[in-house]
């Protein structure tokens, strides 16, 4: 008999490590135009992250707005802090959000492996694959 293919290991963690529950509380912090916004910048010149100062001129958000919007984030897990004198570096979770992306395409392809190369699953889970069979024709009498 011979063995199924090995599926190369993925990027993202095991849904394991991600519930319901800390999904939802992530994609609601993300569902708010400033803070998906803010989670971007914060990819985008990860991991050495931005002080706040950097953040709301990029952004043009006033200082007390981008606080709200960074607690949100970090109290969804998404944002870590770390102080430096006087300022606060900001740094999106990269092992968080890669949990996050793993625990949302864990069953992609109807349960046949999880999606570690969008090309390779594209053909095989694309909307045309996941189509409803067409109605059947009556015969007329």
């Amino acid at each position: 008999m011979k063995a199924a293919p090995a599926i190369p290991a993925s990027p993202y963690l095991p849904a394991d490590n991600h519930d319901a529950g800390t999904a939802v509380v992530a994609l609601a912090a993300l569902a708010q135009p400033t803070r998906l916004a803010i989670f971007r910048r914060l990819i985008e010149y990860a991991p050495d992250g931005l002080n706040a100062g950097a953040i709301a001129t990029a952004l043009d958000l006033p200082p007390a707005t981008l606080s709200f919007h960074l607690k949100e984030l970090a109290n969804a897990g998404l944002v870590t802090d770390q102080r430096e004198g006087r300022n606060i570096r900001y740094r999106a979770d990269i092992p968080a959000m890669n949990s996050l992306i793993g625990y949302l395409t864990d069953h992609c392809c109807r349960g046949r492996g999880r999606l570690v190369d969008s090309a390779s699953c594209a053909t095989e889970c694309g909307p045309e694959a996941c189509a409803p069979p067409s109605p059947r024709k009556r015969s007329p009498l």
